[in-house]
């Protein structure tokens, strides 16, 4: 059997997935998180073969969870199932150890035949997206990502300077290297196009 831990906020779509692969004979549905960081703590508790997770979710994203999951070294292979054919979220998931990575507007016989294919030891990836992926690389470094996340939600540099435990003068200098990085003319503009190309 495939044991499987699915991570995945919107309750119908999250339901739907469980029912259809519970109609699977080899694969098990073991539970289901709605967020990241119950993802994160049924991952330790239940050890699944599989984590299968969406990217955007409330509190810890589906890359975070991947990232947490390869730092922590745990035994459960990551793929994950998305909306986003962004280029540059395909790049960095697949530097956290994620072994798939599939569309929802793929036919659903793929998402069943992708978790035998990864739990079997290969990998998943949505072709074109894979092909798309060695384009352009992100520019962006860890931090200047975390400062641009926040200040695309709408926090000060004074704020994210609090949430993220750094000077105020460190924070306005991530932000002045992602807009320079990025070509663009504040950290609104350089937040979209980050979001865009799939680096956020």
């Amino acid at each position: 059997m495939i044991r499987v831990l699915l991570a995945e906020d919107q309750a119908m779509v999250r339901g739907a997935l469980a029912a259809l692969l519970a109609l699977e004979s080899d694969i098990e549905i073991l539970g289901t998180s709605p967020d990241g960081e119950s993802a994160w703590r049924a991952l330790q508790q239940l050890t699944p073969d599989i984590l299968l997770t969406d990217i955007e979710m409330p509190g810890l994203t589906g890359l975070e969870l991947a990232q947490r999951v390869q730092r922590h070294a745990l035994p459960v292979k990551v793929v994950i199932l998305t909306t986003f054919a962004r280029p540059g979220f395909l790049r960095r998931a697949l530097d956290a150890g994620v072994r798939g990575y599939l569309l929802k507007d793929a036919p659903a016989e793929h998402l069943a035949e992708a978790l035998r294919q990864v739990h079997r030891g290969g990998r998943a990836i949505d072709p074109q997206l894979a092909q798309d992926a060695w384009g352009e690389a992100d520019p962006l470094t860890d931090r200047e990502r975390q400062a641009l996340r926040l200040a695309g939600e709408g926090l000060s540099a004074a704020e994210i300077a609090q949430r993220l435990n750094l000077s105020h003068g460190t924070v306005r200098n991530y932000l002045s290297e992602a807009i320079g990085k990025l070509g663009v003319g504040n950290r609104i503009e350089a937040y979209r196009l980050a979001r865009q190309k799939g680096w956020l």
